[in-house]
């Protein structure tokens, strides 16, 4: 793939298809982290992490052993116990070198196994038969793009926190508003000319 290509790949994935605001995956850890700058920036930092490395471990096992020993039926199932053992690596070394944002980010931590957005990017890269470098960028971008969306809606939340809502809107209904209204604007991207 030329460099080209993969920028574009890099901009899809980050903006256009935006994990969270277009195509709906993880909201989880984005309604229930955004609530502080800080914990969002540590919660992106980590899906980041997890999601280049997960579709850069997943392509290779999925081109050297799964597609040679014709074990495609085992792919989903090999793909989430990746996952998993890169969570428990970002949870012990959270642990380990920052146990205020370990704290903070709680039981949302250990739910990146289970973010759906996770294993929908390792899967979308073999679907779309992505070699190497695209898988890792298509990872990247997704996962940057995850981190950009959470951190925005955060920022926001922080500023509602003084803000006058209705009472009718308090709480969760004025963030999946806010939600909302960011995938709206997200969606403006479609119309880039590339």
């Amino acid at each position: 793939m030329s460099i080209g290509t993969l920028f574009l790949t890099l901009l899809t994935t980050a903006l256009i298809n935006n994990v969270v605001l277009s195509q709906f995956l993880g909201l989880c850890p984005f309604l229930g982290v955004s609530k502080n700058v800080n914990t969002a920036a540590g919660m992106g930092g980590a899906v980041i992490f997890v999601i280049t490395v997960a579709s850069a471990l997943t392509n290779l096992l999925y081109t050297y052993v799964l597609v040679p020993l014709e074990l495609l039926y085992m792919e989903t199932i090999v793909f989430i116990l990746v996952i998993a053992a890169l969570v428990q690596l970002v949870e012990m070394a959270l642990k380990k070198l920052s146990h205020g944002l370990y704290a903070a980010l709680g039981v949302y931590l250990p739910l990146i196994t289970t973010n759906c957005a996770v294993l929908g990017v390792a899967l979308t890269n073999v679907q779309n038969d992505y070699g190497f470098l695209a898988s890792v960028v298509a990872g990247f971008g997704t996962a940057g793009g995850f981190a950009i969306a959470i951190l925005i809606l955060a920022g926001i939340r922080e500023k509602m926190a003084h803000n006058d809502v209705p009472k009718a809107f308090q709480g969760m209904p004025i963030v999946l508003v806010t939600a909302g209204l960011m995938a709206i604007a997200f969606s403006g991207f479609s119309g880039l000319q590339f």
